[in-house]
């Protein structure tokens, strides 16, 4: 540390007496909630070995009930053994080094903090692609356009998925293997639409719901949000035990700012954030989650529009936990020496696959603050 000193005053000219001292205690990032693990279901997680596997999962056969008389001639009913396929086809990895000189003379253990970050991030990795998929979204990794040289300017950001993983669950679902009944925006609750025709590029075709915390006539609460969705998984049949949604933090901004009871009525006290979830009680039915790792368009649900944008909103997913599976295994990890150099090389590989089971209980929202 350099002390000032007088005019004039040269004892210790250099001032070596005063020592550098790295501290052994590190620093970490904070880490954001892993939400996936909880809300999927993990059926299948024994039945994966390798990149490239595919599970071949049978449908329930539909069973038709007919009038029956005295004296009737009756006929068998031919059953169907329809299936669709869960594909291991997502595989990360990281890779580092430490060299033996680094190793002797750091005074932490990097190769044990790089470890651990490592794991974070591959399971960070896994977590928003899954959401991501599960609400019809992935990253796009195309750094030019189809011309091979003009830049991509969706490079890096979420885009619409446009083909399914695998088979379709259902023949009737959008190439997201989402159902457009379950997409939840503003022309949901009677509101106007915008006019977006396109999915690719930067405007979306749905109108996002404009949240508010009073109910009017142009604007929507997160209540009301929850309830319609509530409401539509009744009229589906859906389980009420397993339900869950999952948002991002300006929605349950909007969610508290709507009720100043929220907490004590429906979360009943208890631990706050678990696995990102919120409070250990149900709200409108739902286990209520809170992620930074679910898509979003534009500058996502912050940006300010009265009538719903097409630009700018967060994505909110909400389930039931039979309706996703994901099955991952981390294939490897492995320390070695690096032959080109005197290091220890770290490296690991994670493999997983996810499929949508039942879109009919798989529900998507768009929104943005009002």
């Amino acid at each position: 540390m350099a002390f000032t000193k007088a005019s004039g005053y040269t004892n210790l000219p250099n001032g070596n007496f005063s020592p550098i001292i790295y501290s052994q205690k590190v620093q970490k990032e904070f880490r954001k909630s892993s939400v996936v693990e909880d809300i999927t279901n993990n059926d299948y997680f024994g039945e994966i070995a390798s990149y490239g596997d595919s599970v071949k999962i049978i449908k329930e056969p539909e069973i038709s009930v007919s009038d029956y008389a005295r004296g009737t001639a009756v006929a068998a009913q031919d059953l169907a053994d329809a299936d669709f396929s869960l594909v291991i086809d997502q595989a990360n990895y990281f890779m580092f080094k430490i060299d033996d000189i680094e190793a002797a003379h750091s005074h932490v253990n990097f190769m044990d903090l790089a470890t651990d970050r490592a794991a974070y991030k591959l399971r960070d990795t896994f977590d928003s692609e899954v959401l991501g998929y599960m609400a019809g979204y992935e990253i796009d990794k195309a750094p030019f356009q189809a011309d091979g040289t003009t830049a991509n300017p969706n490079f890096g950001k979420w885009i619409p998925r446009t083909a399914a993983n695998g088979t379709k669950a259902d023949t009737t679902a959008g190439a997201d293997e989402l159902l457009s009944t379950n997409r939840i925006s503003g022309a949901t609750f009677g509101l106007a639409d915008a006019g977006g025709t396109s999915a690719a590029g930067t405007v979306h075709p749905l109108t996002a719901v404009p949240l508010s915390a009073t109910v009017s006539a142009s604007t929507v609460t997160p209540l009301q949000v929850l309830n319609r969705i509530a409401r539509q998984m009744d009229q589906a049949n859906i389980d009420t035990d397993g339900r869950y949604f999952v948002a991002d933090p300006v929605f349950y901004e909007m969610l508290m700012d709507e009720d100043s009871k929220f907490v004590n009525a429906d979360f009943g006290g208890g631990d706050e954030v678990r696995n990102g979830r919120v409070g250990n009680g149900l709200v409108r039915g739902f286990k209520i989650y809170k992620s930074n790792n679910l898509p979003y368009y534009g500058n996502g649900a912050g940006v300010v529009t009265t009538a719903g944008s097409e630009t700018d909103f967060g994505v909110g997913v909400a389930g039931h936990s039979s309706c996703v599976a994901s099955a991952q295994q981390l294939a490897k990890t492995e320390t070695y020496r690096d032959t080109g150099s005197f290091a220890d090389i770290v490296r690991g590989m994670q493999l997983y696959g996810r499929k949508i089971l039942r879109p009919e209980g798989l529900f998507t929202v768009n929104y943005n603050v009002a």
